[in-house]
């Protein structure tokens, strides 16, 4: 160290206390020479020729320590920190105070220094010199920065931040804060994990978090961002994370653990998270509880058990366990539990124990709204309104889908009409359930009235005019007054959404070219068709007698890049179906397995009723394929289909009994293993007169074949 300060110090001038005088100057620099005396071995000179280690000063002289602070000021001004961290070593080593020698530096000077080595991006090497050698010399970093330092390291921060340069900034992070800089006011904290999230790096994000005296707060908010990214591996992780920080269970996390398991779809995950509690001998608030009931919801009985270990625990149920309990019975279509459930609820609700909210009308009218109990729902209002609670859109939308969805829509569109009368704004769900109710009730012309006439006095009245008027349907008059509609529509702004095209696609029955012209319009005011939309264009196609029109619907699916799903895929094996194509049909679903389309269950039925009247050989193998397909995808097939192929065949096989055996079994020879199995059911079919016959197909169910002797 003394080395490097004098190197540093033979290049400074001296100081004032050192500095010759003005005679000396004049005498070195005159014309006339003196004979020079020569010098007393006993008498040391002056001035030294070399100048001397900073620590052999004598601090005391105030001229000195001036001269030195100013010096180390102009050093950090050049953004020379090495040099300039070397001078106060020096200075406190000499036993100098530190607050003495700060209180002569210039922080100007050194907050520009600071600046400037900011603005060269080498932000890490100053803040590791600075935070590395000011605290030996007993002083806060913090001390060197002042406002000017302070914006521009916080501009610093925020251009890593707009950069993504996550890592980077977190340790930057995390050295500030190691030395008590107040880092929420460089970035705001959840920009920061919002990065965190968006890069998926939990380890960052929790760095990051345990900076702030409130970490536990900025767990909960980690945990549940990266639940909406259906991230739950990395929110876990930081659940771990926050229950190894915490003192004591933050119930918070663990609530919003068991949350993000249910946004996650993995709602199992959530019920060790709850053992581990209460293997801790923790009792979990009712929060907790709820959450696990309600992420649990579609398993009636763990919801149940629960809802009875509450009490066992001493946690009081409140409203939204019960209201939890009436969705978990909606889930499993329990009506009588909900009922019992309901019933209990307003016993409670006497008693004042509890007060029923909007929440439970709401889940219970859509009970009796999936049970098409329309009537038990209307007496239900009846209790809300004396009850004093207001209905919301969930409430009028499930009261309005319990009468539609039993068929009457004329008390659903009374019910809409005490909507608006409530004062109650509709939305897009509720206009969808009047529509899917009248063409339900294939009250087709009634729900192009009400479509229309939404429109017009919704949004797109000045738009109208300018659509093709191809698509505009005239009403016929069934007996509805339109005046019945006016009421309806005076003051309702109308946005439809594709859900609202679909219904209506619907409504066209086989009219090809007005479906058509709906989905036109539908892109006309930047609507999306979905999936569901192509389907029902190939259905109209198909069922107006064009084979071809659907095929090509579906070919052209594939051209714009649209991936046909199972539901498209299925529409138009329908097609082929009714059409009496199995060829094609059989074409279609090998063509799914080719693009890696999962079937489902209605695919498979109605592959299985592609065939002609009499059953073939390659059918019966065709068939047995299907139902090894089936039992591969977790389906349990029906054996219906598959009997009658056999029989049919069978029988075909017994009236043809002129045509000799060896013809026979070279027709089916050449179907593989199967044909072998087919043959000996034939034969042996052929050789008994049996009236009941049960033969086993590689596992199949006991196929049972009725078959008549000739």
């Amino acid at each position: 160290m003394r080395d490097a300060l004098s190197i540093l110090a033979s290049v400074t001038p001296l100081p004032p206390s050192a500095t010759p005088s003005a005679d000396y100057r004049r005498r070195r620099h005159s014309t006339t020479t003196t004979p020079r005396p020569k010098p007393n071995p006993k008498h040391k000179p002056q001035f030294s020729t070399t100048y001397p280690p900073l620590s052999s000063f004598r601090w005391d002289n105030h001229q000195s320590l001036t001269y030195h602070s100013e010096l180390a000021s102009k050093l950090a001004k050049d953004g020379r920190f090495v040099d300039f961290l070397m001078i106060a070593e020096s200075v406190v080593a000499s036993g100098v105070k530190m607050a003495e020698f700060l209180a002569l530096l210039d922080s100007e000077n050194i907050a520009s220094g600071i600046v400037t080595v900011l603005r060269e991006g080498n932000l890490s090497g100053v803040l590791e010199m600075l935070f590395s050698g000011v605290p030996k010399l007993g002083v806060e970093p913090a001390m060197l920065f002042n406002e000017v330092t302070m914006e521009s390291l916080k501009g610093e921060c925020r251009r890593l931040l707009r950069c993504g340069e996550i890592e980077p900034l977190v340790s930057l992070m995390d050295t500030l804060a190691g030395f008590q800089f107040p880092i929420k006011e460089f970035v705001e904290p959840s920009h920061v994990i919002k990065l965190c999230i968006s890069k998926r790096d939990p380890t960052a994000a929790i760095r990051y978090a345990q900076n702030f005296p409130h970490a536990e707060v900025l767990f909960c908010s980690i945990i549940l961002e990266f639940g909406k990214k259906r991230d739950l591996a990395s929110a876990l992780k930081a659940f771990d994370a926050s229950t190894q920080n915490m003192s004591s269970p933050n119930m918070h996390a663990y609530r919003t653990i068991i949350d993000v398991c249910g946004l996650c779809g993995d709602y199992l995950k959530s019920r060790p998270i709850y053992e581990e509690l209460c293997a801790g001998n923790i009792t979990p608030n009712i929060y907790v509880l709820n959450s696990l009931m309600n992420v649990n919801s579609r398993d009636l009985n763990y919801v149940l058990g629960i809802y009875k270990e509450m009490e066992k625990l001493g946690v009081t149920a409140d409203i939204t366990s019960h209201n939890i309990l009436l969705k978990s019975c909606c889930l499993a279509s329990k009506v009588k539990l909900a009922q019992d459930i309901y019933e209990e609820i307003r016993d409670l609700e006497s008693k004042g124990a509890l007060k029923l909210d909007v929440f439970t009308y709401s889940t219970i009218f859509k009970v009796f709204a999936d049970a098409k109990k329309w009537e038990k729902a209307l007496e239900i209002k009846e209790d809300m309104v004396s009850s004093g609670i207001t209905p919301n859109k969930v409430t009028w939308s499930s009261l309005i889908s319990a009468c539609a969805s039993a068929g009457h829509v004329e008390q659903a569109l009374v019910l809409f009409d005490e909507m608006l009368q409530a004062g109650c704004q509709p939305n897009s769900q509720c206009f969808n359930i009047l529509l899917h109710a009248c063409v339900e009730a294939c009250q087709y012309d009634r729900a192009f009235r009400l479509f229309e006439s939404w429109k017009d006095r919704g949004f797109q009245k000045s738009l109208t005019d300018k659509l093709n008027s191809a698509h505009k349907f005239v009403a016929v008059n069934q007996g509805y007054s339109s005046r019945v509609y006016d009421h309806l529509t005076a003051k309702v702004p109308f946005t439809p959404t594709t859900a609202t095209y679909n219904i209506m696609m619907k409504a066209c029955g086989t009219d090809y070219l007005r479906a058509k012209a709906l989905m036109d319009e539908m892109k006309t005011f930047g609507l999306s068709p979905n999936h569901i939309s192509w389907s029902i264009l190939i259905d109209i196609c198909g069922s107006s007698g064009s084979l071809r029109g659907a095929l090509q619907i579906l070919s052209f699916m594939h051209e714009s890049g649209i991936q046909p799903d199972v539901i498209a895929y299925t529409t138009a094996i329908k097609i082929c179906v009714q059409h009496k194509n199995p060829k094609l049909a059989f074409m279609l679903f090998g063509e799914m397995k080719k693009y890696q389309i999962k079937p489902n269950m209605v695919t498979y039925d109605t592959i299985l009723k592609a065939r002609s009247v009499y059953g073939s050989l390659q059918e019966v193998q065709q068939c047995l394929e299907v139902y090894q397909h089936m039992r591969k995808a977790g389906y349990k097939p029906n054996d219906y289909y598959l009997k009658q192929l056999i029989e049919e065949w069978c029988e075909g096989v017994i009236q043809n009994e002129h045509q000799n055996k060896g013809q026979f079994a070279s027709n089916i020879t050449d179907f593989g293993r199967q044909s072998l199995l087919l043959e000996k059911v034939a034969e042996h079919l052929h050789d008994n007169n049996a009236e009941s016959l049960s033969i086993d197909l590689r596992g199949l169910t006991k196929v049972c074949l009725h078959i008549l002797p000739p």
